[in-house]
């Protein structure tokens, strides 16, 4: 590349170990790029393949057995200044120090574990001012600064913020602290590792507004770290694309997206779901048999009714002593029907109570009020709602469950054979062999080798691993499967498989999926009938394609307008609806 002052980073032939157990792993392989001083470079691929490595080698704050081998890390703050090699620079060294937090801010994938729980938010962003400007951060000018910069993130009552902890921000606003506290000192280079994964697609839009606001307010240049393409082309002007440690192809973000010269990148476009190329959509029926499906859907009676549906949970105490008498509705009122052979998807973001509709249908928690009609193989309706642990118990073999998180929903000291038959030992089956054999038949439906039930869990990938959880929800020969999030952990290249694998064994099996998920562009591709949640209700439901194309609740225009779009020819293109109903004023 050219030793240019125009690009504010210089990355060159970087090179990145770990030192593990068996010898040292190469994450990052000899790459090369650069960040143009006032734009936006997107470093992209997916899990393992060296972008969060990357960027944490920039201010050497690797993991202890992390260690960078080679290569130059070139540095000006400002455009004409002489280059820093970051790389060069002694890790614990005050060098580096000063350029940490003031000419380079970062802001981590998950700021309840990058924010300290013990001290106020207030304190943690002053202390910045403190080590770079030598500010007392008990003094009313790093207060009234830390309060202005909570306030130009866009953090409502900022000045009692200041005195917050952590745990009582909600994950938007710990986000937007971290920016706060990354930006305070006006660094000409902020490093955004994957900062909106774990947010709700709406306030992941409000992130990446701001992100986009404050770099051409400050005048900002941006490393951003996703493995989002959606995410990608809303804000990029320049995109790498990393994989196995290497950079396979960069460039400007209109020639990645429409005209991608190496076969990864084309995979993983590849891999996003398109709208007239659904990875559900194993045929194109006539319109005659559209219809005459669903004639039939109509006329066939559901495998489960939902029917005013409300669950409570008691709030933690503020005292050491006495019970707290404060109660959350998290359901209020809910009603769904479940058909065989078909999907129907339950959105909404965190909070809007989707994840405790799917564990109430299960009965890991017991209904306030409502029922839980179950239709048997006999035709017989059987309320779930009103059945005790002990009834229950059949039951449970034929409606089940695939987890959110493949990696912590396996138990790691077991076997995947002693996984997957658990459900099989729980339902009576005493016979080591048949339940062996049926695990190896079941393995043999996802995809995987039944050679791999002797492994355990750590041995996959997290590809590998859900496999694994949905023949373990698939065992017993289930009527109805909640899938709660189940493909949210995953890279899109894997998340396009299992989505597939879950659409084959729907057809094969007849199964009815209850499909949870805040991510609408996975559910408007994978779901035939859609319900929204906000605030424990549903407030609006219909098939798929009806509610995508017009939506008629102001929640559900909000969470569609926020998704973001894979083509950057597209961006700005849609207005952004905002949803507050709070703020509207009421007749008198």
């Amino acid at each position: 590349m050219n030793d240019t002052p125009d690009h504010v980073l210089d990355v060159r032939d970087l090179r990145v170990s770990f030192v593990t157990d068996h010898g040292a792993v190469r994450a990052v392989d000899g790459i090369s790029f650069a960040v143009p001083r006032g734009s936006t470079t997107c470093l992209v691929g997916e899990s393992g393949s060296g972008k969060s490595a990357t960027a944490r080698s920039i201010l050497q704050v690797l993991d202890v057995a992390g260690r960078i081998d080679g290569g130059e890390i070139l540095f000006r703050a400002a455009a004409g200044a002489d280059a820093v090699d970051l790389a060069a620079l002694d890790a614990r060294g005050p060098a580096i120090r000063d350029v940490r937090g003031r000419d380079i801010g970062m802001v981590f994938q998950e700021p309840m574990s990058a924010l300290s729980p013990v001290h106020t938010i207030g304190n943690q962003i002053a202390e910045v001012l403190a080590i770079h400007e030598g500010l007392d951060p008990r003094s009313k000018e790093a207060r009234r600064r830390v309060v202005a910069e909570l306030e130009l993130v866009g953090i409502p009552r900022a000045a009692e913020r200041f005195d917050a902890h952590t745990f009582q921000l909600s994950g938007g606003m710990r986000q937007r602290a971290m920016i706060a506290m990354a930006l305070i000192s006006r660094p000409a280079l902020l490093i955004a590792d994957e900062p909106t994964t774990a947010l709700d697609v709406t306030t992941q839009a409000q992130i990446l507004d701001l992100l986009a606001e404050l770099k051409d307010t400050l005048g900002m240049s941006m490393l951003f770290i996703t493995h989002d393409l959606g995410v990608v082309a809303e804000i990029a002007d320049d995109v790498a694309v990393m994989h196995d440690g290497n950079v396979v192809e960069a460039g400007g973000v209109r020639q990645i997206f429409h005209a991608p010269r190496d076969r990864y990148t084309r995979h993983l476009l590849a891999s996003l779901p398109q709208r007239a190329d659904s990875p559900l959509a194993v045929h194109e029926p006539e319109p005659s048999a559209v219809a005459a499906e669903e004639t039939s859907t109509a006329q066939e009676k559901p495998l489960l009714e939902v029917e005013d549906l409300v669950m409570e949970f008691r709030l933690p105490s503020r005292s050491r002593f006495g019970r707290s008498k404060e109660i959350l509705r998290a359901v209020d009122g809910v009603s769904l029907a479940l058909h065989p052979g078909r999907t129907l998807g339950l959105v909404g973001e965190s909070g809007s109570g989707k994840t405790t509709v799917g564990r109430t249908i299960l009965r890991a928690y017991e209904p306030k009020q409502g029922s839980i009609r179950y239709r048997t193989t006999s035709g017989d309706e059987v309320d779930l709602a009103r059945l005790g642990n002990a009834a229950l118990r059949p039951f449970r073999r034929e409606i089940r469950m695939v987890f959110q998180d493949p990696y912590s929903s396996l138990n790691p000291r077991m076997t995947v054979e002693q996984v997957v038959t658990e459900p099989l030992r729980t339902a009576g089956v005493k016979d080591r062999d048949e339940r062996r054999e049926r695990a190896a038949s079941m393995l043999r439906r996802v995809g995987l080798n039944p050679a791999m039930l002797a492994r355990y869990p750590h041995a996959f990938s997290g590809g590998e691993r859900q496999r694994i959880g949905i023949a373990r929800a698939l065992i017993t020969q289930p009527r109805i499967v909640v899938a709660d999030e189940a493909v949210s952990a995953l890279d899109v290249s894997v998340r396009t498989q299992v989505l597939e694998l879950l659409a084959e064994l729907r057809e094969e099996m007849g199964l009815a999926y209850l499909f949870i998920s805040h991510d609408l562009s996975v559910v408007e591709r994978v779901c035939d009938d859609v319900a929204v949640m906000y605030r424990g209700s549903i407030v609006e439901r219909g098939e798929v394609d009806a509610v995508f194309a017009d939506p008629q609740h102001g929640y559900t225009q909000a969470l569609l307008s926020a998704v973001p779009i894979a083509d950057p020819d597209e961006r700005g293109t849609r207005t952004r609806v905002t949803y507050a109903p709070e703020l509207v004023a009421q007749p008198a």
